[in-house]
């Protein structure tokens, strides 16, 4: 990167060192093995979701990494909810992005991912929208016994139909561009930032976690987050994107330099945001902090999908 993006992302302000020590990085590596392990079994258990070529091992790997490094002070036990709703991320965004063939599909699979969160039973067929929707009545029912569940609950739904109805504009932008339609602007395209799933994962791990905290400060802060997030991932994943036709920040009305300069200005209000929710939940703004950075470095290099 180069500009303020650069600057403001070379130089996180919760630091006071330039390295993890090798003793901190084995111990936090230790539970990323441990994650990862409960993450293949989790898939395990649901083949026809995630059976394609795409999930593979690094793919396991790397995101219980990123989420150890987010929370280097948690175990495996403590860290996953984040990972179980980021698998489940996973899986509904391969089925809309990749599986999804007709508006109609997308929508029907919107609606019903409503209903199981609303409570719904979620069928015991064996395709990979029934797994989806088995994994999903798991979340939601494990969420339900945490202590901070009442408090959080109309935050999680929230969260997780803004997911399902970004996603579901992106399908609509996508098709619309195939069809050599005008896609969407920048700004709205950065807008739309929760199809990226972070501030529904993040919900979920809060109320893993038992919770508290200034509620709306909280989430302005998981959103700015996430938008910084959604950019550091274009800019990692431009090739990749152009080869399974996915919409891209790089793709639209933005140069690189004027992308990552976007970056920049929203990493700084992030941490501004971020020192605010720390005021109540040092340990969640902690968590959300080290996670934007963490994909600063990361897509700098690779992401997390294997090939199609």
């Amino acid at each position: 990167m180069s500009g303020s993006g650069a600057g403001e992302l070379a130089h996180p302000a919760h630091q006071g060192r330039t390295s993890t020590p090798a003793l901190e990085s084995g111990t936090i590596c230790a539970v990323a093995g441990q994650s990862q392990r409960q993450m293949r079994g989790w898939a395990a258990e649901y083949p026809a979701l995630y059976g394609a070529q795409a999930f593979d091992p690094a793919l396991f790997s790397t995101l219980s990494l990123a989420a150890a490094f987010s929370g280097p002070g948690l175990t495996a036990g403590g860290l996953r909810m984040a990972n179980r709703v980021c698998l489940w991320c996973f899986g509904l965004d391969w089925l809309i992005d990749y599986a999804a063939s007709s508006r109609a599909q997308v929508r029907g699979l919107v609606r019903r991912c409503a209903r199981v969160a609303d409570g719904a039973e979620p069928g015991d067929g064996d395709c990979a929208e029934d797994e989806l929707m088995r994994f999903l009545a798991a979340v939601r029912d494990e969420l339900a016994a945490e202590p901070a569940h009442p408090g959080l609950r109309d935050v999680w739904r929230e969260e997780l139909q803004r997911v399902l109805d970004a996603m579901a504009l992106e399908w609509d932008w996508k098709a619309a561009r195939e069809k050599g339609e005008h896609g969407p602007a920048f700004e709205e395209y950065l807008a739309n930032a929760d199809n990226l799933g972070f501030s529904f994962v993040f919900a979920s791990h809060w109320i893993a976690s038992g919770g508290g905290g200034n509620v709306p400060v909280v989430r302005e802060a998981s959103r700015t987050v996430q938008r910084v997030i959604r950019l550091l991932n274009d800019l990692g994943t431009y090739e990749r994107d152009l080869k399974w036709g996915d919409l891209n920040g790089l793709l639209l009305d933005r140069t690189r330099a004027e992308v990552e300069e976007r970056i920049g200005e929203l990493t700084s209000e992030a941490r501004t945001l971020l020192r605010d929710a720390a005021r109540s939940v040092p340990e969640l703004a902690g968590y959300m902090e080290r996670q934007m950075d963490f994909c600063a470095g990361f897509y700098g290099v690779t992401d997390f999908w294997g090939t199609l």
